[in-house]
């Protein structure tokens, strides 16, 4: 573990939460001491959820270190199955409580409960919250789940989505409704919405939907060795992948039907003439890897983008990251350092960047616009309309997504053209950012910046800059100093800044 300013994932014990709090029924007694309590901040604030999580902690302090933090952990327990009477509970430690090692799996399991006690050994100092969720629900599938009778219907359980999931809610409606237009009921989605009753008669069904493999995949393999249940392997984001994904269940189940596409929208969108001059636009993608993957995928196939960077913070799929980066000719970027991803996006000079919250910060400071498309997330991104972005109705809500930040880039462009006016000169700031326009004066007048690397720019250079649109700007300052600086000239003029960009234009 290292001290870092922004994280792209938590602790396991925070996937074990993401499980617990999608599901009903369910209790999650968590020995932590007092800090590691911010399950209400998570679920409440920023996924604003109506209700608090289902998590008790025995917080204790540090000066029950010296005494026996083992009674304070039963305690803990016997107080949350009376209060909340759930009908089974998870159990473990936190990353800082698995260092007193009390063992609450075993404490848990001799107290004599009459409901399931699930415990959890999760390595906090190895792993982390993707893992922890998938983990905690392969635990639960394993300890509840029995074999019953098949439905007289053709059914599928739909697995993966979690409470703090990224468009969970709303990509499960849209998937769920697709089946249903297919003649396919679902048996089960968990965890999210699923009891651990739910999770008992899981095995009803004919086969699985697996829509976020980070934290339901471990589940869908069990199912499949334990009870026969294939499950796709196709994540419906886009309109190619929703109608590979289509092609998929039809193969499971041979007597349902095609569904409707009469919604779908995108394709005659990213064709017409109003999307047309985005064609070619250098895209960087960060974040999960099968949100990544996928996105990449739209991106070049179905509006025309170019693939710049890709890369993902969760090492579990690094492969799979790996084998996606080659097909469209770029680097793999493997890291969960936002510093590495910084660098890698300042260094690519992309017109867009797909990605997570982090990078919608990276994006603001660099000048780049940044759609989001992978958790980690912030409340901005639990929208209260409707927006999947899985099936035919997320195809739509992707290029909203995709489109809009660049052509307000565009916007911009087209007010810079009025840049000496009292509202769109450049110190007012981009409109679409919520900046205040400000009057120029002498003292607010923009200056040459501050020499670096021995390279100075001259003010008429300067100036000359100022006429190229401010998303590119960026990337033709770094050219024309990379330029200087490998043929020793130490001041760049208007000419150096021109045979830069002829040499860059070959």
């Amino acid at each position: 573990m290292k001290l870092s300013v922004w994280t792209y994932e938590g602790p396991p014990h925070v996937g074990a939460m993401r499980v617990a709090t999608g599901m009903t029924g369910l209790h999650y007694v968590l020995h932590a001491p007092q800090g590691d309590t911010y399950a209400d901040l998570l679920f409440t604030m920023i996924e604003r959820r109506n209700h608090r999580p289902p998590v008790t902690y025995t917080t204790f302090q540090a000066r029950d270190l010296g005494a026996d933090t083992a009674d304070l952990f039963r305690t803990a327990c016997e107080d949350a199955v009376a209060r909340f009477d759930p009908q089974a509970i998870i159990v473990g430690a936190s990353c800082t409580a698995e260092l007193i090692q009390d063992d609450p799996g075993g404490m848990a399991a001799s107290m004599g409960f009459d409901i399931p006690v699930i415990p959890l050994e999760l390595p906090s100092y190895q792993r982390k919250e993707n893992f922890g969720a998938d983990e905690t629900f392969y635990q639960i599938v394993r300890a509840l789940a029995a074999p019953v009778e098949r439905t007289a219907r053709v059914t599928c359980n739909i697995l993966g989505p979690t409470g703090l999931g990224f468009r969970h809610r709303d990509d499960v409606a849209e998937i769920t409704s697709l089946l249903a237009d297919m003649g396919i009921e679902v048996n089960v989605t968990a965890p999210l919405g699923a009891s651990p009753a739910d999770i008992v008669r899981m095995g009803a069904a004919h086969f699985n939907v697996l829509l976020y493999p980070e934290t339901g995949e471990a589940a869908a393999r069990h199912c499949e060795k334990t009870f026969g249940q294939p499950y796709t392997k196709t994540t419906p984001i886009g309109v190619g992948a929703t109608r590979d994904f289509v092609a998929e269940v039809l193969k499971l189940a041979p007597d349902a039907q095609r569904p409707s596409e009469a919604g779908l929208r995108l394709p005659w969108y990213s064709e017409s003439v109003d999307s047309t001059y985005l064609t070619g636009k250098r895209v960087f993608l960060f974040g999960d890897a099968t949100h990544v993957i996928a996105m990449a995928r739209v991106a070049r196939d179905e509006m025309g983008f170019e693939v710049a960077g890709m890369g993902c913070y969760n090492r579990e799929f690094a492969r799979a990251l790996r084998k996606a980066a080659k097909e469209y000719g770029v680097e793999p970027l493997i890291t969960d350092d936002y510093l590495d991803v910084e660098r890698a996006i300042e260094e690519a000079a992309p017109e867009m960047i797909l990605g997570t919250q982090m990078e919608r910060h990276i994006g603001k400071r660099l000048g780049i616009p940044c759609a989001v498309i992978s958790a980690p997330v912030h409340v901005q991104d639990y929208p209260a309309r409707y927006s999947p972005i899985m099936g035919f109705e997320g195809a739509n809500v992707l290029f909203d997504t995709l489109v809009h930040p660049l052509v307000m880039g565009l916007e911009e462009h087209l007010l810079h053209m009025f840049r000496d006016d009292f509202e769109f000169h450049d110190e007012a700031g981009p409109s679409h950012h919520g900046g205040k326009a400000v009057a120029r004066s002498e003292d607010t007048a923009p200056q040459a910046p501050a020499p670096t690397d021995a390279v100075v720019w001259l003010e008429a250079a300067e100036r000359e800059l100022k006429k190229i649109p401010f998303f590119v700007r960026p990337k033709a300052r770094r050219n024309t100093e990379a330029f200087a600086a490998e043929r020793g000239v130490s001041e760049i003029g208007v000419d150096t800044l021109y045979e830069a960009k002829a040499h860059y234009a070959r």
